[in-house]
């Protein structure tokens, strides 16, 4: 069975079942090549985005260029699920100037989500934005301001956590 084949015949919730796909072909030379292929396709994003999330805590890293194929990829990303695992790889990924724009846009677009996990997450993003590009740090820093008086109280304990650490 494929990579593909794995992600389609999978729920779409069983946090096993998905780690059973990981541990199956997440050594596999041709694994982030697949991924990024599924990624950019709507069914499998969130099957694909689950899997490059668990590459990365796995202590693993990606060159620049594959970095960038990622961030390329932000604008097709629709599932909120999908945002989620993106939004949280962004630690793992050095962001380079030509793709600082891309992901500030990407980085606003899910702070007017639904989601609370997604804006939550979209502050780290904009907090790891400004610390590589610190051109972006006043920007971080009023979302931060803002969120603080009307996000919900998750929000506003990352936001906590994110100012602890500085800039």
């Amino acid at each position: 069975m494929s990579i593909k084949k794995a992600i389609a015949a999978w729920d779409g919730k069983s946090a096993q079942d998905i780690g059973a796909i990981y541990q199956s072909y997440g050594r596999a030379p041709s694994f982030i090549r697949e991924v990024l292929l599924l990624l950019g396709g709507e069914s499998s994003q969130q099957g694909a985005s689950w899997l490059l999330k668990r590459f990365f805590e796995d202590g693993r890293e990606l060159d620049a260029a594959t970095v960038n194929k990622i961030y390329g990829l932000l604008p097709k990303l629709v599932d909120w699920q999908t945002k989620l695992h993106i939004l949280q790889c962004i630690p793992y990924m050095p962001i380079e100037k030509r793709q600082a724009k891309r992901l500030q846009r990407f980085l606003q677009q899910c702070l007017t989500g639904d989601n609370k996990f997604v804006r939550a997450w979209a502050y780290n993003g904009f907090y790891e934005l400004a610390v590589q590009h610190h051109e972006y740090e006043a920007q971080a820093r009023e979302f931060f301001a803002m969120a603080m008086k009307d996000e919900a109280a998750s929000v506003k304990a990352r936001i906590r956590n994110l100012l602890k650490r500085g800039f």
